[in-house]
């Protein structure tokens, strides 16, 4: 033991700045400095020459030893601003024992390695919080559970934070499971509170072990007129599972939601869905609600989905050619020699394209584009080489060259729509008309075709593309009416290409079908206005009972209701189109045209939130279903739903900020 009488506890100066200086006493014992660990009472150098390192690594060992709670040894002491750590290099040698890579190392000649206090309240470490934070980190970056059992993770986490206690797998899958339910009432909070209706979304994935989900996710507009997207479940199919199952599990989606009477449409990935699993769920939606002009807007399907399937008719169609293609720029890149020998032919056909032969991604069609589009300018010189090299026995006949040009040609068409599509940062409903219908107009041009190959192929494609349009065309045309830059005018214009005499009729389909969608919208507001004038105090209700001409009351608010509409959709057409040169913002031009179109701006704002498209823009062609990571396929079903879904809405919530704590 000390002789206390002849020690003196020393005032800590201005340079005793490490953090490690909370846990230690200074004494001075004649000439020499000591440094008394306040937990073990262990005496160590206290010399200002020593340095600190050595009283760190006997503070991890004593804590270690002792397991107390730091948060606790700090309120005795002083605190201090902290700086940034510096986190040393640690090689993993063979024949270093485990244990050893586990202690931090600290770089002697720093001064400022303090540990960087994670704060909970009142600026104190908290191991609780920092389990948070590091589950929120897991949701958001889709970083595997395992992680935290990861050597390397353990190393970092100790060295940055000595204090943090690791915590097993299955406590983080805790913590992310708690954060799930916490972000999801949220989520229903916000669901349940919204004015206008919610369309929903419905995509297949799957895994690399041939596993299936369901993916479902919300699609509005909020009263500030922001389009929003939601994931609301991450539904694991059991392997017994038909397709006919399809609409038993879209149904407890909305009733967990509660969402029955505030659905608008579903958007669905697949054009093979049954019409039965469609009918199941209008059927139960007509029995909380009312379904809009008789269900015409209610299904739709994803326009990248229909996209995605055109260009997979084309490439099946050209296969073998496409095959012949890949041999023709197998040999040209065979060799140095060759491909010198193909420069140089190039040159002698006077072709100046830049662009090198490349072969294509057999999981990604965009890249076959660019092959054959690459080859189509090398035509001639391919043409010379299949003239003057027997050895080349990959070319193509001019009817080839032919499918090919015309094959490429309208996968450019379908790829710049893509682009497009993928390119808009806010894809409301209404920029989806036009492109389709150039689609549309391009497929009856293709079918007159004299060849009969490619007419052929254009005509089975023209019957998938009917069968997304017969579906989707009149809600496309709906959101085109609701940009004031096109109104009537562009139904007009387009349809008078693809109808030819019968546009007449169509167009007047369309006119019959805002008018209808917007007196089933005038209904509603005048039941809505009904409830809200009979909520107000006891003996307002008292004397409603009493009042004999009630009825009245709603006949007249019903028919001036009717009046309002008619005035609100013929005065939004009669009024002068907006120009479409300069940045134009769809969402905001209803959001000040509200107090003007009240009924109109009504159905604006559930036609516009309608997913057209429902396809991520990085894997619009990528063949299959998305897939998930490996990581996540072999979590338990719940946990899976909950990191995905965790996922979104924390990525939704931090999107454009670096915030104190995620």
């Amino acid at each position: 033991m000390m002789d206390e009488s002849n020690e003196i506890i020393l005032q800590k100066s201005k340079r005793l700045t490490s953090v490690v200086w909370n846990y230690f006493e200074r004494v001075r014992k004649a000439d020499v400095c000591y440094a008394v660990c306040i937990q073990c009472n262990k005496k160590l150098s206290g010399s200002s020459n020593s340095g600190t390192t050595h009283l760190r690594n006997h503070l991890m060992r004593c804590l270690k030893r002792t397991n107390h709670d730091m948060s606790q040894l700090l309120t005795p002491k002083r605190r201090k601003k902290e700086n940034p750590v510096t986190v040393a290099t640690i090689n993993f040698d063979e024949g270093q024992a485990k244990e050893e890579y586990l202690r931090p190392k600290f770089d002697q000649d720093q001064r400022r390695d303090e540990v960087v206090l994670s704060r909970g309240s009142g600026g104190r470490f908290s191991q609780e919080r920092s389990q948070v934070d590091l589950a929120r980190m897991i949701i958001l970056h889709g970083y595997p559970l395992a992680m935290v059992d990861h050597v390397g993770f353990k190393v970092f986490a100790r060295n940055l934070q000595p204090l943090f206690e690791a915590v097993p797998n299955s406590t983080i899958e805790d913590s992310c499971m708690e954060i799930y339910i916490r972000e999801k009432q949220r989520v229903q909070h916000t669901l349940n509170h919204l004015y206008g209706k919610i369309n929903l979304s419905v995509e297949m994935w799957s895994s690399r072990d041939n596993a299936n989900y369901v993916c479902l996710a919300s699609h509005y507009i909020d009263e500030e007129w922001r389009l929003h997207r939601n994931v609301l479940n991450f539904i694991t199919l059991d392997p017994s599972h038909t397709e006919d199952m399809l609409s038993e599990v879209i149904i407890r989606c909305l009733i967990e939601w509660s969402l029955e009477s505030k659905l608008f449409a579903v958007t669905f990935d697949s054009f093979s869905v049954n019409e039965e699993i469609v009918l199941r769920i209008k059927d139960h939606m007509s029995q909380s609600s009312q379904i809009l002009i008789n269900g015409q807007l209610f299904e739709l399907k994803s326009a990248a989905h229909l996209l995605n399937s055109l260009v997979e008719d084309c490439l099946e169609a050209m296969r073998d050619v496409i095959q012949k293609i890949r041999g023709s720029v197998r040999y040209v890149k065979s060799s140095q020699s060759t491909q010198v020998r193909f420069n140089e032919i190039a040159q002698l056909a006077g072709i100046n394209f830049q662009k090198i032969l490349v072969l294509d991604s057999l999981v990604n069609s965009n890249s076959t584009f660019v092959m054959l589009e690459t080859v189509l300018e090398y035509k001639g010189a391919f043409c010379h080489l299949r003239d003057h090299d027997h050895r080349f026995d990959s070319s193509l006949t001019d009817e080839e060259w032919e499918w090919t040009r015309f094959v490429t040609g309208y996968l450019k068409l379908v790829f710049d729509i893509a682009s497009d599509f993928s390119g808009n940062k806010c894809p409301t409903a209404n920029v989806y008309f036009a492109e389709m219908c150039d689609i549309h107009i391009q497929l009856i041009e293709w079918c007159k075709n004299q060849d009969n190959f490619l007419s052929s192929l254009a005509a089975n494609m023209k019957a998938k593309f009917d069968d997304y349009w017969n579906k989707c065309s009149l809600v496309l045309a709906i959101a085109a009416i609701l940009d004031p830059r096109f109104k009537m005018k562009l139904v007009e214009y387009y349809y008078s290409k693809i109808y030819g005499s019968t546009a007449l009729d169509r167009i007047k389909e369309v006119s019959n079908g805002v008018k209808e969608l917007l007196d089933a919208y005038s209904m509603c507001s005048a039941i809505v206005g009904e409830d809200s004038s009979f909520s107000g105090s006891g003996l307002g209700r008292a004397m409603d009972t009493r009042d004999r001409l009630k009825g009245f009351d709603k006949f007249l608010h019903e028919t001036s209701q009717s009046q309002n509409t008619s005035s609100d959709l013929d005065k939004y057409l009669s009024e002068p189109i907006f120009p479409r040169s300069g940045e134009f913002n769809i969402l905001n031009y209803w959001k000040v045209h509200t107090p003007r179109y009240p009924i109109l701006s009504l159905l604006a704002r559930d036609i516009l939130g309608t997913p057209m498209s429902i396809c991520a823009p990085d894997s619009t062609f990528n063949s299959g279903t998305p897939m998930i990571a490996d990581s996540q396929s072999s979590l338990n079903p719940d946990i899976r739903q909950a990191l995905f879904c965790a996922h979104d809405w924390l990525s939704t919530e931090t999107e454009g900020t670096i915030p104190n704590s995620i």
